[in-house]
């Protein structure tokens, strides 16, 4: 009996130990623990080596965290234009950050605002949309040069006549000030209060001989090791556009055998609502055909001659809006007939500059039109027939080049592990 007892405490200790061991949390990015795994050393002591404790920020506003994985990248349609430039093939991609809807004309305003009041007025001219691309001299668009912009009914939809170069400028701004909302955080998370700061982008206004006051001067930058840096916005690359839209996680049912594979970032072949109460019903804004922008009046209507509000169509598995038509959309990569073959299979991306030179092609003679100036767009538009809404399309267009067919979404890396 006493021998039982003994082994029945040495269980119990060995039992509790194990429990102990357990308990004690692991570390990680956000709580790495006081002192280093490797060495014992305590993070934040004399030494000066700072690992502070960090709750993560919230994404930024209306992106939409998109979870990495493999797709097949390339058209699933018949190459109609026989540019042989989107061959099939399987690539990864990292988790990041995609912005729900495209770029709206109030936030594009709110830009040309915040920008006329802090830049060179020839920044902010160059900044200006080229309203003009509505006009057409065999169509009366003119409403839409002087409307289509400012008026407020058209405040929520996608803004376009903005360049490559344009919506690149956008996406600095747009660092810029939601990096100053989070400076404010940390200064003040810092301080235990809150100060005033401002920023600047592009070339800042000043009066001859006027002083800036010292509580408008820039807040002091604080360091990527702070937690409070947001990674930059930045346009999507192409792949990251093709794998959002195509949205092949709904697909997953049980495990990683795909039984099929997407045409348009929803399911099936067809364009319209395949049941429940609003079966009949567009998925999107396109032209059906040859002077058929949206159908004929009433229920089987896509509610859209030109463009329509953002949200306006269901959102695909993803949560994103208008991945197909709406407008097309820029993304990051230079044009090239061979990107599909020649990118990385991770995270694949084009830059210019890098293979595939611009001088092996003959611009000088007028044989071909690329050059390191050529910029991919995707998405398919309110004035494209169903063909060009297939992810897999590719088109390209001169990065200082616009239209009123493309507009623009931002995108960002996700940083660490994501949690719901």
């Amino acid at each position: 009996m006493q021998k039982m007892g003994t082994r029945s405490i040495a269980l119990i200790l060995i039992v509790l130990l194990a429990a102990t061991a357990c308990s004690k949390k692991k570390p990680t990015s956000l709580k790495p623990g006081k002192t280093s795994s490797k060495t014992g050393l305590a993070y934040n002591g004399k030494d000066g080596f700072e690992v502070k404790q960090y709750k993560a920020l919230p994404a930024g506003p209306d992106l939409v965290y998109i979870e990495g994985g493999r797709f097949t990248m390339g058209s699933l349609e018949e190459d109609v234009m026989a540019r042989r430039d989107n061959p099939k093939r399987t690539v990864s991609i990292q988790s990041f950050y995609m912005d729900q809807t495209e770029v709206a004309n109030v936030h594009y305003l709110e830009y040309l605002n915040a920008i006329q009041r802090d830049s060179s007025e020839e920044f902010y001219a160059k900044a200006l949309p080229d309203t003009n691309v509505w006009y057409n001299e065999l169509s009366f668009n003119d409403s839409y040069v002087t409307m289509y912009l400012r008026h407020p009914g058209f405040r929520l939809y996608p803004v376009v006549g903005v360049s490559w170069v344009q919506a690149n400028d956008y996406c600095a701004w747009r660092t810029a000030a939601v990096s100053q909302a989070n400076n404010q955080k940390g200064a003040a998370a810092a301080s235990g209060g809150k100060k005033k700061r401002g920023f600047s982008f592009g070339k800042k206004k000043k009066a001859e001989g006027e002083a800036v006051a010292a509580a408008d001067a820039p807040a002091p930058q604080l360091r990527i090791e702070s937690g409070y840096v947001m990674p930059p916005y930045r346009l999507p690359t192409e792949a990251e556009f093709e794998y959002a839209a195509m949205a092949m996680i709904g697909t997953q049912y049980s495990d990683e055998n795909q039984a099929n594979s997407r045409i348009y970032p929803w399911d099936g072949s067809t364009m319209r609502q395949p049941r429940g109460r609003k079966q009949g019903t567009m998925l999107a804004n396109f032209k059906r055909g040859p002077g058929d922008y949206a159908g004929i009046a009433g229920k089987s209507n896509d509610g859209a001659i030109i463009t329509q509000e953002i949200r306006s169509y269901p959102a695909n598995d993803n949560g994103l809006y208008d991945m197909a038509g709406n407008v097309s959309e820029w993304v990051y990569d230079v044009y090239r007939p061979l990107s599909n073959s020649d990118v990385n299979d991770l995270n694949s991306f084009r830059r210019d500059g890098y293979q595939d030179e611009a001088k092996n092609y003959d611009t000088k003679n007028s044989n071909s039109m690329v050059d390191d100036k050529l910029r991919v767009y995707k998405g398919g538009s309110w004035s494209d027939v169903a063909y060009w809404l297939s992810p897999g399309t590719r088109r390209y267009m001169d990065q200082d080049s616009a239209t009123a067919m493309v507009g623009f979404r931002c995108a960002m890396i996700a940083t660490g592990t994501h949690k719901e």
